[in-house]
């Protein structure tokens, strides 16, 4: 263990909860500040891009119908433990 190496600050993208680094694109939804830089489907197979497709509606009803988010993953957890 080095003594001057600490842990990325990481925060969570507002479109789909996964943490990322601040001023970075996410890379699982694209997004950046709102709006879609990176067009992640792009590269995926038809049957993966359905997949995602469904996920990505999927967690924008629920938004819509105000339910809680998935708890946060990474340092928040161990803060909090």
């Amino acid at each position: 263990m080095h003594l001057f190496i600490k842990e990325p600050a990481l925060v969570v993208c507002p479109k789909c909860a996964k943490p990322v680094l601040p001023h970075i694109a996410c890379r699982a939804c694209g997004y950046y500040k709102g709006e879609e830089v990176i067009d992640v489907l792009k590269k995926l197979t038809k049957k993966e891009r359905k997949q995602k497709e469904k996920e990505i509606a999927a967690k924008e009803a629920a938004s819509k119908r105000g339910e809680p988010r998935p708890e946060k993953s990474g340092r928040d957890q161990e803060k909090k433990a």
